[in-house]
């Protein structure tokens, strides 16, 4: 039994607080989105920490997961709160995210399980996204009110 699945055994659909981490993958001005198999609604590529995982290693390993790509983290762009994420199973949990900017090093996107598709979108072309998370990253991106010199360190 995974972490999460054993917190659920617990606590059922109550609200939890749940850390996750999401990358935004920009590629010629446009940010890929995926369109999820869960909930047939649209977010960016991210998910839940798993027990010992930094964020940032979470990033990588879920948008490996979701989409086949390798890539760089290149700046973090904050922390974000989805106060009332509900899943289709009807688990409820206050998510808290950190969200990169990233570019993608080597791949082709690919989906998996947890997608049904996924799409570069620009600005004016976004669907309606599913986690308020998602939709404050990229108004935030789109508006230019991110810090994107906030590089990180190489590792």
């Amino acid at each position: 039994m995974d972490y999460i699945q054993s917190i659920r055994s617990k606590v059922g659909n109550k609200k939890i607080i749940l850390n996750a981490a999401g990358a935004l993958i920009v590629k010629n001005g446009k940010v890929l989105l995926q369109h999820r198999s869960d909930n047939n609604k649209w977010g960016l590529i991210g998910g839940i920490l798993e027990l010992g995982e930094t964020y940032e290693q979470a990033a990588l390993r879920e948008v490996k997961e979701e989409t086949g790509l390798d890539v760089r983290l290149d700046a973090f762009l904050g922390i974000y709160h989805n106060y009332n994420m509900e899943w289709p199973n009807k688990d409820k949990a206050h998510v808290i995210g950190a969200y990169y900017l990233a570019s993608i090093v080597s791949g082709t996107p690919r989906v998996d399980n947890e997608s049904l598709e996924l799409v570069f979108c620009d600005k004016d072309h976004l669907p309606e996204l599913f986690a308020e998370d998602h939709r404050k990253v990229l108004e935030d991106y789109f508006n230019n009110r991110l810090d994107l010199n906030n590089k990180l360190n190489e590792r």
